[in-house]
């Protein structure tokens, strides 16, 4: 497995949706805080977006995204717990090709130390959609914050071994420096 990963970092475009029915961009701390890591460890924001948590607004900004051949790596944030609200799960499920199942098992596993047995609440998801590769967090920037750190940095950065999700997302033509974006 280690002919998947490579020897050079390579920059990914990632889009930040933020999923909330109360968050606009000036309070949008979780959709904040991702986009800094992203861009911290290299990569590059491809968009950034807010909808409220109604299925079908959550479908079409991702199908958006899922169709462009700007965007490599989609991060939801939000709607993923069990109030009547919470509704990115059921929206993003039937888009994927393939889901990653370890994902959620694993995000809930490392939550455990920082919230306890509260991590049982969280229904984050991932999978493959037309060659990009959808994540969906909890709403809060702790959250997003143990989800990059704890996982999504290293599965996203292509010298990972002995394996890495780089190789299986869809290739782009080469994209101007990541400080060019915002």
């Amino acid at each position: 497995m280690a002919h998947l990963a490579q020897q050079d970092f390579q920059s990914l475009r990632i889009a930040v949706l933020t999923v909330s029915d109360t968050r606009t961009f000036e309070t949008d701390t979780s959709g904040q805080t991702l986009q800094e890591l992203l861009v911290e460890t290299g990569h590059c924001l491809a968009d950034r977006a807010l909808v409220v948590d109604d299925i079908y607004r959550i479908r079409a900004q991702l199908s958006a995204w899922i169709a462009s051949a700007e965007v490599q790596v989609v991060l939801i944030t939000g709607g993923t717990g069990f109030t009547a609200r919470d509704n990115t799960p059921q929206a993003v499920a039937p888009l994927l090709d393939k889901q990653v199942d370890g994902f959620g098992e694993l995000f809930r596993q490392v939550s455990v130390a920082q919230i306890g047995t509260s991590s049982l609440q969280s229904r984050a998801l991932a999978g493959f959609a037309n060659g990009t590769l959808v994540f969906c967090l909890p709403g809060s920037p702790n959250a997003c914050r143990t989800a990059w750190t704890e996982i999504l940095r290293e599965q996203l950065d292509s010298r990972t071994r002995p394996c890495n999700f780089v190789p299986h997302l869809k290739s782009l033509a080469p994209v101007e420096p990541c400080g060019s974006r915002s």
